[in-house]
């Protein structure tokens, strides 16, 4: 089997079986694990070993004590917690950058972020994502372990270290991409419980704005949230048919073959593989959340249609965002 349709059946088999085991499992916030592992297994290497994988989850479990720990601060001295958390968010985007660690620089982004708004509607609610979390990232290493002795990588050879861009240019892409994340922290405030998806929306947007280019920006952003909404109603509407856990896992396996057929090139495309894999995570984010809606009686389009407006409105403030800092730079520079 070529390697790239190896990649392909990696990461959707890795993604539909995580869903399967939160969602049979009724494990905490049951879409977490899925994300988790498009973040794991859309990495074109073999997974961690066992002392890499338990590092990355006490790593994780670490930065969302952070967050407890600035939850009850956040409270009581707002603007001290606040410049906490944008101090916090940058050095977690400079990691993700300069120190080439992008899924810890992002663990320790949701930690900084989201754990802290969460504590603001109930200690209760910011303990279980935390431990939502953790877990969602052991079952998607589990995960990711079972699956690729099927689809494994070809032996790789030598390759020198890719090369490190200067100091400066790490530190305004971290601050574009803490920009982008604030004003969606101070959204998230107003109603937490409720606004949670769309912070964590913004920090998967913040790191995906932290690889983009000016001219790729608009489509990259704001296109693959819009897609990712898209293939969010097409599984949905299937999900109609038969509401049964192994009906939804197998639509999610399709939907994400498809998508990283287009990630990995095997449908060939002008899109990158950043594009892809933010559909997929987008659909995911939305799915899960419908998926809890219609658990706790709620008005599953309704909330759905809201939720999708944020996301767009959240990417399209981040391409604006981009355009107008880099702009105000250049500007700068050219004096």
């Amino acid at each position: 089997m070529p390697l790239a349709a190896r990649r392909c059946f990696r990461l959707a088999f890795t993604t539909a079986l995580s869903l399967a085991l939160c969602y049979g499992l009724d494990i905490g916030i049951p879409f977490v694990a899925p994300v988790f592992a498009v973040l794991v297994a859309a990495v074109p290497a073999p997974p961690p070993g066992a002392r890499a994988a338990l590092g990355l989850v006490l790593f994780l479990a670490a930065a969302l004590g952070v967050g407890i720990l600035i939850g009850p601060l956040l409270q009581q001295a707002p603007f001290s917690a606040l410049l906490i958390i944008a101090v916090g968010v940058f050095f977690s985007y400079r990691l993700a950058i300069s120190g080439g660690k992008a899924l810890p620089g992002t663990l320790l982004a949701l930690g900084f972020a989201v754990i802290p708004a969460a504590d603001v509607a109930s200690s209760a609610l910011a303990s279980a994502l935390r431990e939502a979390l953790v877990l969602g990232m052991a079952v998607a290493i589990i995960c990711l372990w079972l699956v690729y002795p099927l689809f494994p990588e070809d032996p790789a050879p030598q390759r020198p270290a890719p090369p490190v861009p200067p100091p400066a240019e790490d530190n305004w892409l971290s601050l574009r991409a803490t920009l982008i994340v604030l004003p969606a922290f101070a959204f998230t405030l107003t109603n937490p419980a409720t606004n949670l998806p769309f912070l964590v929306k913004s920090i998967l947007l913040g790191r995906e704005a932290s690889e983009l280019q000016l001219r790729d920006a608009a489509l990259e952003l704001v296109g693959s949230t819009f897609l990712g909404g898209l293939c969010a109603v097409l599984v949905w509407c299937c999900l109609g048919l038969a509401v049964e856990l192994w009906f939804f896992s197998a639509w999610v396996l399709l939907v994400s073959l498809l998508v990283a057929a287009g990630c990995y090139q095997v449908i060939r495309n002008p899109l990158s593989p950043g594009f892809w894999s933010n559909t997929l995570m987008n659909m995911l984010i939305l799915l899960g959340a419908a998926v809890q809606d219609s658990a706790l009686g709620n008005d599953v389009y309704r909330a759905f249609l809201v939720r999708m407006t944020l996301f767009l409105l959240v990417a399209v403030y981040a391409t604006v965002a981009v355009y107008l800092l880099q702009r105000w730079r250049d500007r700068k520079l050219s004096r």
